[in-house]
């Protein structure tokens, strides 16, 4: 049976936790940060896990995982 591909686009936004949890990057921080909140710019700086079906449609995504 041949190989899986990995899909590159999710690869690169995702990293792997040793526990094997998938952390990404809070979207809105790029651009318009004038009228955001000091508060809300602090919270869209840190990183969140996955939950729910973004877990499995993840790992169907990216077959032999992050190295």
């Amino acid at each position: 049976m041949p190989k899986q591909k990995t899909r590159k686009s999710v690869a690169k936004r995702l990293k792997q936790t040793g526990t094997g949890k998938f952390i990404h990057a809070r979207p809105g921080k790029r651009h318009i940060l004038t009228k955001k909140s000091p508060k809300r710019k602090a919270r869209l700086g840190k990183n969140k896990e996955l939950t729910g079906t973004f877990v499995s449609n993840t790992q169907k995504a990216l077959p032999y995982g992050l190295q």
